[in-house]
């Protein structure tokens, strides 16, 4: 052999022994007659140990048939070599992935071959790869195809590469005919690629997509999301997420209606209270003021008793009308104050008490011993829920009596769930009527509304209100004649009721007290002059609110009732003028007096710096609770005085 022969011949030794592919020579029974050290190191034997190993007991089980058939085939002449990914077991029992090619090796060209030339590469790494990237298309897959919104992948160019089936219908396709075109096809720019690549680093430039362009030009409003598509820890594309806004909007429009729509009724609802509740004042203060101060015959006092009260129930129909209006529109709000359950009940009785005598009702009503006689809530909203279902049985209750039991039910930690059972032995309610008597403006019989007057809202106002306590309201069937209606409702505990129930009503002089009456109105002027002087107080009027604000600062008055609604000057300014010039000492009890009867409206006086509230039709009751309330906040001031001397 020549030198150069010997220099090739150490040459080919040295590439195989260097390389960083497995190489081995392989007999045509299996058997590895010759390998290389990479090949040792792939498969972690040495080469003693290889050497005397079959092919097959190192080949991973499943894959020893596709490999026999593809050497079949290479014996058979059908192919010079094969190249495939085969499993292999490693010495440590691991799995090794490697990319193998097989070559024969023949004496002559024609003749039979001798022994088998393999290459092995490890590909473990790359399959563990693309094992990682098909669980996440696996996993994604599914999350494409049936999201509610438009997916749709694109690569660095803004190129379509393809879509889910929610971006078919939003493209305007009835498949895949999208993949390959532009994206700046459907949205109108051309600058998409830049879009994509400056929404890695400015969120913002979402924004800028905000509408497609179907094929067939229709266009449809978006909300779109851009995310990279990253393989590799390289961005090789990103998914633009389009939400179809058409629906939304159309919801939102209709939100934006309905809010609207129940605002301008709010505000209705308040300017018809105000403007239907100015003359009411006049008519049922002045009937008040003619039973109460004057001498009638039978005839007058009859026709008196009929004007007051038509007003009256007038009036009832217009505080349920605003009081619905109110609950419907999620304003009402509910106080959590120590009461006495018993007293609140006994005020319902005593307060629809002359309707049940017409009558010659009897009424009566009956506490459980395990009901605290204090708990925490909301009176008045619980003494509103038994006016309207006591008021209503004595309605249609034309002889006997009602009844009002009331049982604790259960108790958890502090909060207590009350059962009200409320009897009457009345006309009763059909049973396929019961279904549907709390809901609005529903009455057993639309009959009864003209005869027993009224809107039918009590009940619906009654359900609503025991809802909100955390309650239920329901009629109870009967064989008895009459209606069984039954509510609970949850009340707490109250730990100071040892303070509370404490009498701290203290015997209070009254006396006949300055006050200014602050209205441009002449008849609610001449109604309060006379209700008051009644009561002996000494009176001056201001027509308009500066005269008012003039008169306040020159002379000394204990109470301002003061109309909000006056020319030159309204009330609020006219109070916060009073305010700013008196020093504390000298500034009467403001008390704001309106048609205006929404919550509120209450409260945007107190915030103006006014010391109550009255609305109206006003009534004497009303007008002696705030004189009352004036003086025991005198009498409390003149002990705490005399106390720090």
């Amino acid at each position: 052999m020549s030198s150069l022969q010997l220099d090739i011949h150490r040459f080919f030794e040295q590439m195989v022994q260097f390389s960083p592919h497995g190489i081995a020579c392989l007999s045509l029974n299996g058997s590895l007659l010759k390998v290389n050290p990479a090949y040792c190191s792939i498969l972690g034997y040495s080469e003693d140990e290889l050497e005397k190993l079959n092919i097959r007991e190192i080949t991973f089980p499943d894959d020893w048939l596709p490999y026999t058939d593809q050497v079949q085939n290479l014996l058979a002449r059908l192919a010079s070599s094969f190249t495939m990914d085969i499993r292999y077991l490693h010495k440590n029992g691991d799995i090794i992935w490697t990319s193998v090619q097989l070559t024969f090796v023949c004496d002559t060209h024609n003749g039979p071959p001798l022994y088998g030339i393999v290459h092995m590469t490890d590909i473990s790494q790359l399959k563990s790869i693309e094992q990682k990237l098909q669980e996440s298309i696996d996993r994604y897959t599914p999350l494409k195809m049936h999201t509610h919104d438009a997916v749709i992948s694109l690569d660095l160019d803004g190129i379509i590469v393809n879509g889910n089936t929610r971006a078919q219908e939003l493209l305007g396709f009835y498949n895949n005919e999208f993949v390959g075109m532009p994206f700046s096809r459907f949205v109108g720019k051309n600058n998409v690629k830049q879009i994509l690549s400056d929404s890695l680093f400015d969120a913002s430039m979402e924004k800028k997509i905000d509408h497609i362009r179907q094929i067939n030009g229709q266009i449809v409003e978006v909300l779109t999301t851009i995310a990279p598509i990253i393989m590799n820890e390289m961005i090789v594309g990103f998914y633009i997420i389009a939400k179809d806004m058409t629906e939304q909007k159309k919801l939102m429009i209709e939100k934006e209606t309905a809010e609207n729509t129940n605002k301008a009724k709010s505000e209705f609802l308040a300017m018809m209270s105000h403007e239907i509740r100015t003359p009411m004042n006049g008519v049922i203060g002045m009937t008040d003021l003619l039973l109460q101060t004057t001498t009638l015959d039978d005839e007058q006092k009859e026709y008196v008793e009929i004007i007051h009260k038509s007003g009256e129930t007038l009036l009832r129909i217009i505080n349920d009308i605003l009081d619905f209006s109110k609950i419907e529109s999620g304003k009402t709000e509910f106080h959590e104050i120590p009461f006495n359950i018993r007293d609140t009940i006994s005020e319902t009785f005593h307060i629809l008490s002359t309707k049940a005598d017409e009558k010659q009702l009897s009424t009566t009503f009956t506490v459980d011993p395990n009901v605290p006689h204090s708990l925490v809530g909301d009176s008045e909203r619980l003494k509103q829920v038994l006016i309207n279902l006591v008021g209503n049985a004595i309605k249609f209750t034309p002889f006997g009596g009602i009844s009002v039991h009331v049982n604790k039910r259960i108790q958890e930690d502090h909060i207590i769930q009350l059962e009200f059972i409320v009897k009457d032995s009345g006309i009763g309610i059909p049973a396929d009527k019961r279904s549907y008597i709390f809901e609005p403006f529903n009455q057993v019989d639309h009959v009864m509304t003209r005869k027993y007057e009224g809107t039918g809202l009590g009940l619906a106002i009654s359900k609503k209100l025991v809802r909100l306590m955390g309650g239920d309201i329901w009629v109870e069937p009967a064989d008895a004649p009459g209606t069984t209606i039954i509510f609970t409702l949850c009340l707490k505990e109250d730990h100071n009721s040892d303070e509370y129930q404490a009498n701290t009503n203290e015997g209070i002089a009254h006396a006949s007290l300055h006050i200014l009456i602050a209205e441009d109105n002449i008849i609610n002027q001449f109604v309060l002059i006379k209700m008051l002087e009644k009561q002996g107080h000494i009176i001056k009027v201001a027509a308009n609110g500066e005269e008012a604000v003039k008169t306040a600062l020159r002379d000394r008055f204990d109470i301002i009732f003061m109309d909000l609604q006056m020319p030159i000057i309204n009330g609020f300014d006219a109070t916060a003028m009073i305010r700013q010039s008196l020093p504390p000492e000298r500034c009467p009890m403001i008390v704001a007096v309106t048609a205006n009867a929404l919550k509120e409206d209450r409260e945007s006086c107190l915030a103006a710096g006014m010391d109550d509230y009255l609305s109206k039709p006003i009534k004497n009751k009303s007008l002696l609770d705030i004189i009352e309330t004036y003086m025991k906040n005198k009498h409390l001031s003149a002990k705490r005085s005399g106390e720090s001397k």
